[in-house]
Order: C-alpha cells, then sequence, then structure tokens
C-alpha cells in the first residue's frame, strides 16, 4: 500500500452510506468516512487525504492532516502508557502507538518527544520510533560556519538543548549561549557554530561573526527610537542586559561600540540614548 502514511491525491469510485470509496495504487479501495465529505464531491474527482489504519487495523483515509508524515520527526505528546509502549498524540482521532522496543527512553504521560513515523512492515500499520539516533546522519561536510538553518528543539540537558536539524542531524544548542526561554518543541533559527568531529553540530542563535553584533545594534538602536534612553551601561549586570535585550553583555559592549564609532548613540554613565 504505496500510500500508507502520505497524502495522496485519490479518485472517487463510489459513494455507500458510509461515506465514499477512492481507488488506490494497488487497485484496492479504501473508505473515506462520511464525516469527512462536504457533500460537493461527485465521481471520479480526486481528493487529496492522509491514509492509515484505523482500530481493528483497516485502511482508511481522512482529510485531515497529522503533524508528521512517513519518515518524518515531529515532537508528541505522550497520552497513556502501557506495558507494551506508548501513545502518541499527533492530531489524528486514532493515537500513534510506540512499541516499547521502539522506545529511545522511558515515557511517562505529559511527556513531549521526537518520535519518527515509520511502517511496521510485519504488521503493514503505521508506528512511532522514538530511537532517534538510529536514524541521524553524521557526515555534515555539507554545512558551513555561520551558516543559518531551521531547528526543531527536542529535549534539554545538563549543557543546552538538543535540537533537529533537516531531519537527519543532532544539534545542541547551549544554555550558557542562549538569552531567551527555551521549550521543547520550539522552531528556532539557529546558525552552524562547528562542526564536531562525532557527526554533530553546536549551533547559535545569534549569526557568527560580524553579522551578530551588527543585529545586536540594530535591535539596540529601534528600541531606542522608542525609548530615547536606555539604563543600560558598563556596569549593567548580565541578568538586567538579558532580561532588557535578549543579549549577552559582550554582544551587548560590542553592538552600543559600534552604535557610538556611527555616532548613532550617546552613551551616559547611567545608560546610553539616542544621539540628536
Amino acid at each position: 500500500m504505496n500510500e500508507l502514511g502520505k497524502i495522496s491525491s485519490l479518485p472517487i469510485t463510489r459513494f455507500t452510506a458510509h461515506g465514499a470509496y477512492l481507488n488506490m495504487s494497488n487497485g484496492n479501495e479504501v473508505l473515506l468516512p462520511q464525516g469527512y465529505l462536504t457533500g460537493d464531491e461527485k465521481e471520479g474527482e480526486e481528493v487529496a487525504v492522509f491514509v492509515y489504519t484505523d482500530s481493528e487495523d483497516r485502511p482508511v483515509a481522512i482529510t485531515d492532516r497529522p503533524v508528521a508524515l512517513v519518515d518524518e520527526f515531529a515532537i508528541m505528546e505522550v497520552k497513556e502508557v502501557t506495558p507494551f509502549g506508548a501513545f502518541m498524540d499527533w492530531g489524528l482521532p486514532k493515537d500513534l502507538f510506540v512499541p516499547k522496543s521502539e522506545m529511545g527512553k522511558p515515557m511517562t504521560p505529559g511527556d513531549h518527544c521526537l518520535v519518527m513515523i515509520c511502517v511496521d512492515y510485519k504488521t503493514n500499520r503505521l508506528i512511532g520510533v522514538s530511537k532517534y539516533q538510529d536514524f541521524m546522519l553524521n557526515d555534515t561536510s555539507e554545512f558551513e560556519e555561520g551558516q543559518e538553518v531551521e531547528a526543531l528543539v527536542f529535549d534539554s540537558t545538563d549543557l543546552g538543548y538538543k535540537v533537529l536539524i533537516d531531519q537527519h542531524y543532532e544539534g545542541l544548542l547551549y544554555a550558557n549561549e542562549t538569552f531567551k526561554e527555551i521549550e521543547v518543541g520550539d522552531e528556532v533559527t539557529a546558525y552552524i557554530k562547528k562542526r564536531r568531529e562525532d557527526g554533530k553540530l553546536d549551533v547559535q542563535l545569534t549569526p557568527v561573526g560580524r553579522q551578530k553584533y551588527e543585529e545586536g545594534a540594530e535591535k539596540i538602536l529601534n528600541l531606542l527610537k522608542v525609548k530615547r534612553f536606555l539604563p543600560l551601561h558598563d556596569k549593567s549586570s548580565p541578568e538586567e542586559i538579558k532580561k532588557t535585550l535578549g543579549m549577552s553583555k559582550k554582544h551587548f559592549k560590542q553592538s552600543i561600540g559600534q552604535l557610538y564609532k556611527s555616532r548613532k548613540i550617546e552613551i551616559k554613565a547611567d545608560g546610553i540614548e539616542l544621539a540628536d
């Protein structure tokens, strides 16, 4: 069943009291239940559907879309844990089952975990797999220092936050370089800081090099255009600067240095203000 776990456009072959039957690539039919029909559909018309299996392991088509498709990762909430595995909320009426043998670590209800959707070829059902390391690639040669990437935060450690990049690369965002609240499930724009020998990537939230301070200077300048004055200076605590601007003290000092050299601000003993 090529359509399993995917979004497919399938033609309607006939209608019944239970819904519409759609033709699949293998010649079999799959039911699109009545609740997913608008009433305007016609025989022969193609409908974009997601195909999975119902509680009795029969193929069924729906027009809802889950948080991820087959062979894709997503953060999912644990709904229930049994001796055999866990059931995850993936945005559909039937929860996704993660067998105990496919768990990377024990789960408890309410946890948010990184899960890949896979086909269990023994049962021809969709299952979840949280052993994410099995799907990671170690060749990071395609990435360059400073490159902008989209990253999915999927776990926290003593060092910082684990992130997923391009579905197949693991990165680390260090806590002492993060100046805003981060939670599992957040999607953030990050920048490659370093390619490590173990195949993982170190990333940061601010651009690498000069661009970082140019963006910091622009942020401070835009805030000064509204407030005219900011009570931040060399003696301000890192916590105060982080709370006000979301940046480190080093970043702040280098950014205002740029603004001062270009005569856009004046530096006072008790803060900075917009230059006339």
